[in-house]
């Protein structure tokens, strides 16, 4: 006799304050297939993110204990890259940049159509994982899609485009010394830009520590200790 095999549901974690939405949503998901778990708080939320593995995140951003975007940035920070659509009230394009800049892969305003929002989940679930690009900087870690460095203690710091070059190059040969032409030709692509490396040492040293750089006499720049 042939055994068939049984598929495995997503699972989908919704965070959500409101109860009689967060309810709904439960019944939403579990009618269309999926195994669904509920948060009625960001601490729940955080808890639930860091403890089991879902398919997707569905998250609320006015939680008590801890708001949405700040929940997300907690998780992303944990190495949890499950694709996560922000769904709220705060609907102006101020709010939807600050959801999508700060790790989610969607974004939904309340009032919603059921339809729409189970059409953007399946979308989620059909694009692959997140691919996390990362290098190790003394005990921090910088994320290079992101742009940001997470220090030992989880505090998040994010470079601007020329300081996260900068950093990189640093970071990916952290015992070579390199010269202001070095650092001109890869980062700034520009001969006439020399005198800016000292600018954007200066950058990195503001927000990353006065020894996130280290000086080298006469020859130039180094990775410190962050």
């Amino acid at each position: 006799m042939d055994e068939t095999s049984t598929p495995v549901p997503a699972r989908a974690l919704v965070v959500e304050d409101d109860r009689e939405l967060g309810d709904l949503l439960l019944r939403v998901f579990g009618g269309a297939g999926y195994a669904a778990d509920l948060a009625r708080d960001g601490q729940a939320g955080l808890h639930r993110g860091l403890t089991r593995t879902y398919d997707v995140l569905v998250i609320d951003r006015g939680l008590p204990a801890i708001e949405g975007l700040d929940l997300l940035a907690r998780l992303r920070r944990r190495s949890v890259t499950t694709p996560a659509l922000i769904l709220t009230a705060l609907g102006s394009v101020e709010d939807r940049v600050a959801g999508l800049d700060g790790g989610a892969e969607d974004y939904l305003v309340k009032p919603f159509d059921v339809a729409e929002l189970l059409a953007r989940v399946r979308v989620l679930l059909r694009r692959p994982a997140r691919v996390r690009a990362t290098v190790a900087v003394g005990r921090a870690e910088f994320d290079l899609v992101s742009r940001r460095v997470t220090d030992a203690a989880g505090d998040v710091t994010a470079l601007s485009g020329r300081e996260a070059d900068l950093l990189r190059m640093l970071a990916e040969a952290p015992d070579r010394v390199f010269s202001r032409a070095e650092i001109v030709t890869q980062v700034f692509a520009d001969a006439a830009a020399e005198s800016l490396v000292d600018t954007y040492v200066h950058y990195l040293r503001r927000k990353l520590g006065a020894d996130a750089v280290r000086t080298v006499r006469g020859a130039g720049y180094t990775l410190g200790a962050l």
